[in-house]
């Protein structure tokens, strides 16, 4: 199986890489748009900017060949920027996103007692299975952002922070993706990866 992680100059792909090989899964880490395309399970990690990363898949021409992916029907995992890279602009900068899915990717508004960003452990309520995921369970979460889908069926979990629910997973067809970091999730995390490989 040929596994390919999106390398834009941003994220943390060693932590990524390190969680897909720890359950015995070859990796490769590429910037190259043909082997994105080609790829049998694409992963587009982030920790950063929307619009860094926009303009970083645009400059090494990855931004088509994510797309081109997509409308394969392979499968893709996206993962905290890898899952707001989908949607079509963001309250953090003008580049636009994929606009795999309709909506817009807005900041958490600061209410006292809540601090920004959303960092640490938290609970996903499952709105539709998700293999790997628990309903219920705790992941970890850092992000100052979050994803307003129009189409609210492609919500399959959501979490509770600053007094609203967000979308931390979503689910259509052949694309997956979290707000939150499985690989900094622990065993549930790693059991999420597990499911991934194995779809």
């Amino acid at each position: 199986m040929s596994l390919v992680i999106v390398d834009y100059g941003m994220g943390n792909l060693r932590s990524v890489s390190n969680a897909f090989k720890l359950l015995g899964t070859k990796v490769d880490i590429t910037s190259d748009p043909k082997k994105v395309i080609a790829a049998e399970k694409l992963v587009l990690p982030g920790v950063g900017a929307f619009g860094d990363a926009v303009k970083e898949l645009k400059k090494k021409k990855m931004l088509e060949a994510v797309k081109k992916f997509i409308s394969s029907g392979k499968h893709y995992l996206g993962i905290c920027l890898g899952l707001q890279l989908l949607f079509e602009e963001s309250e953090e900068a003008s580049e636009k996103g994929l606009g795999i899915f309709k909506g817009k990717v807005n900041h958490f508004r600061k209410k006292e007692g809540f601090k920004i960003p959303h960092m640490g452990w938290n609970s996903v309520r499952l709105s539709k299975p998700l293999d790997g995921i628990g309903d219920g369970s705790f992941y970890y979460f850092v992000h100052s952002y979050y994803a307003e889908p129009v189409d609210k069926t492609i919500i399959a979990g959501s979490t509770e922070y600053g007094g609203a629910e967000f979308a931390s997973a979503i689910l259509k067809e052949n694309v997956i993706a979290t707000q939150f970091h499985p690989e900094k999730s622990q065993a549930l995390g790693l059991k999420f990866l597990k499911k991934f490989i194995e779809l």
